[in-house]
Formats: structure tokens, sequence, C-alpha cells
């Protein structure tokens, strides 16, 4: 059985996407997927969540949703704003062993960037993974301003003590610019750990099928894909 945690250097850079990536590919390889999302923001109650995107997209799944806020804020904040404690790193850490016994791969998505408060005492994203002793996988955008959000969350994961599995661009532009197709060389450089893939822009707008077929092509096999190192285009110097 595997814990990996899926954060990410902020919010809206397609740590959903990249999590049903990683659900397609586990899946088509037989094995038991879960997936856990501590908290979502911004959300009605009776909205489908990204629990329901993750399950579209990657295939059936095991889902748990720890708690919903409906003001797109962070957790802490949309929790205390809503009149609720917030979510305690120990409070994840048991939701996600509860899944283990039954799933090959538990799959915890966080809210926002790593470091980002789940409750008022300011527990985070890396506190529940440290609890767990599971390994992170950092989603990134691919532009200007990733190298530096890269390097400073791969900072706070050494401090605590934290394995970084590497990193995934969550978005990679059918016309990448200059400083994206740079980042493909200097990501690793700057995280201190592997660049594991690139999910394109639009796949999650992708058919549920040509998703799933597609998804060994957007990732290294050091997660089960078939990514050779060939097909994004070189770093320019």
């Amino acid at each position: 059985m595997t814990v990996i945690v899926v954060s990410g250097t902020g919010t809206e850079i397609g740590k959903t996407v990249v999590t049903a990536g990683l659900t397609a590919l586990a899946r088509a390889r037989g094995r038991r997927v879960a997936v856990v999302k501590p908290a979502q923001t911004g959300i009605a109650p009776d909205q489908p969540g990204d629990l329901a995107e993750v399950a579209r997209l990657g295939g059936a799944v095991s889902g748990l949703e720890l708690a919903r806020y409906p003001e797109p804020l962070a957790p802490a904040t949309a929790a205390r704003r809503a009149g609720l404690p917030g979510l305690g790193p120990d409070a994840i850490a048991e939701a996600v062993t509860g899944l283990t016994a039954d799933h090959d791969l538990v799959l915890v998505e966080g809210a926002g960037g790593l470091l980002v408060h789940f409750d008022a005492e300011g527990s985070t994203l890396a506190d529940a993974a440290r609890l767990l002793a599971a390994p992170v996988l950092v989603v990134a955008p691919a532009g200007l301003g990733t190298l530096n959000s890269v390097a400073l969350t791969g900072e706070a994961l050494r401090a605590r003590g934290l394995e970084q599995l590497g990193v995934v661009v969550g978005a990679w532009p059918a016309a990448p610019d200059l400083a994206a197709r740079c980042n493909l060389a200097d990501l690793p450089v700057c995280a201190g750990a592997p660049l594991l893939g690139a999910v394109p822009e639009g796949a999650g707008r992708l058919d549920p099928e040509g998703f799933r077929a597609r998804a060994a092509d957007w990732f290294t096999p050091a997660l089960g894909g078939g990514w050779d190192g060939h097909s994004f285009p070189a770093p320019v110097g």
C-alpha cells in the first residue's frame, strides 16, 4: 500500500487533473485506488467537487471528502467564517489510514499550496504528510514564477523531513513560451527533485476514455507512465 500526498505551489494549477491522471495510471495497472480530499472551498453542499472530477476522468475510485466550505478562501479562513473549527492533521491522517487496508494506493489531494492553513492552530497539509510518513508530489504551473515557488516548497519539505517524490507541471501549454521550455531543465534543480511529467493544458476537457488512454504519456516511467523523456520540447539555451 502506498500513500502519496498531491500538493502544489498554489491554487488552480491542475492538482485535480494530475490526481485523475495518477488514478488512471494506477487503475490501468490493476491497483485499487482511493482519493482523499481533506478540504474543498468555494463549493456549495450540493455541487459535485474535485472527487467527482477525479472519478469522471480517472475512473471509479473510493473517494472521501472531509470538509467543504462555501467561500473560496483558504481552508482555515473559510472554516472560521462558516463557524466551523477547521481540520487538523490528526483527522486527515486518521481518514487516510482507514483506507489503507482495502486499497493499494491512496492519493491525498491538498487545497492550495503545501503550507496553507487548515485550522486556527495553523495546521497544514505538510503536518498531515508527516504523520502519514507519506511522500509529496508537487504540482506546479509552467511559466514565470514557478522556479521560485517550487524552490520554496522544496525547502519547506526538506525542513520538515518530508520526501519530495518529484514535480509535475499541471497544465503544459500547447504553445509553450521560452520560460516554460527552460523550466523543463531548471525545475529539477530548483526543486531538488525530479521532473516526473507534464499534463497538457486542457486535459481535463478530454472525454474520459481519451483521458485514460493518454494518461500514460504524461508521466515518467517512475510514476508508471510511458514518457521516454522526449515528449516535450527540449529546453533552449
